[in-house]
């Protein structure tokens, strides 16, 4: 009977958090489930590498394993890799040079693939399919492959190269003319490669903004009397600003840190931030000033984002409070 009675209890209490755990998730248990799932994946795989960066960056360098350290003989908190960071010219050329290739990058990425975009969304249904895949057909072929593709097209001695000296030697005079374009090993190359990779990644955010845009507003303006390019500044393209904001962040950001592309086809003398954060990271095994430069490019490029987003949503906000 003693056994019996101290048992009870303890089954009715196992019995009661099963009843209630049932309960919770049948009710609310997989929305909660649903939403706490992106919050977990961006503490575990982006918010704790990144204060494990932080940490790294005012620790000292050492000639341990690994490679830093805090407290002891060396100070608990060392600032030295973030005042050689704004002082050494080194990676202010780095910062500067990537956003440049960048921005290029992202500007002709909107220039070439807006039209793109607005084309897919005009033809039928069909061929829009067909279309589609022909842009995401790219990701099916390795990345080092096609980048290496490249770097055989804009060789001094490739049929590519050899046709566009031919075309510039026929527009200039014969005094200017050249044996070849030097292509590889310059920002030229990189801008281009980094274009040919990332055109998708603008292509698709444009064609899902401007496939939702009502077609009947552009019949509105043209009943009004507006021509098809007014119409096109006028409806279209303040419309789709959202789908050019997120294309545009899209192609900017993982190109500000590109590696691969600056390592095969750029010049080593001016080299992006992704080869200055390897060689740190690997040649010179100075762990500290990589995570320094990793955390400034980092905030070189959430910081704006964060800015937009906030200065957009109080847009929002105030011109839904308008009469």
């Amino acid at each position: 009977m003693t056994e019996l009675s101290a048992t009870g209890p303890k089954t009715t209490r196992k019995a009661a958090r099963r009843s209630g755990l049932a309960r919770w998730f049948n009710r609310r248990g997989w929305s909660d489930i649903t939403i706490a799932t992106p919050y977990l994946w961006l503490l575990i795989f982006f918010l704790v590498p990144f204060l494990i960066v932080i940490a790294m960056s005012v620790a000292t360098r050492t000639p341990t394993s690994p490679p830093f350290s805090f407290g002891g003989d060396h100070p608990l908190i060392n600032t030295a890799t973030y005042e050689r960071l704004f002082s050494d010219s080194l990676y202010i050329r780095a910062f500067l040079t990537s956003i440049r290739n960048a921005a290029f990058a992202t500007f002709l990425c909107l220039l070439i693939g807006y039209p793109m975009a607005l084309g897919l969304t005009r033809v039928s249904k069909s061929w829009r399919n067909i279309l589609l895949m022909l842009v995401i057909l790219p990701f099916w072929t390795s990345f080092l492959l096609r980048v290496y593709a490249w770097m055989g097209l804009m060789g001094n001695n490739s049929w590519f190269n050899k046709l566009l000296t031919s075309a510039y030697n026929m527009m200039m005079p014969e005094e200017w003319a050249l044996r070849s374009i030097q292509m590889m090993n310059t920002n030229f190359a990189v801008v281009l490669v980094t274009v040919y990779s990332y055109l998708p990644f603008m292509i698709l955010p444009l064609y899902a903004n401007l496939e939702k845009l009502d077609m009947t507003l552009n019949e509105a303006a043209e009943d009004l009397g507006s021509r098809p390019f007014r119409v096109f500044l006028d409806v279209t393209l303040p419309l789709s600003v959202p789908g050019i904001v997120a294309g545009g962040l899209l192609v900017f950001i993982p190109a500000s840190g590109e590696l691969i592309i600056p390592g095969l086809v750029g010049n080593p003398s001016q080299p992006m931030i992704g080869r200055v954060i390897q060689d740190e990271f690997a040649s010179a095994r100075d762990w500290p000033m990589a995570s320094a430069v990793a955390v400034a490019l980092l905030l070189l490029l959430v910081v704006p984002m964060m800015l937009y987003t906030y200065f957009d949503a109080k847009a929002h906000e105030k011109k839904a409070m308008e009469p």
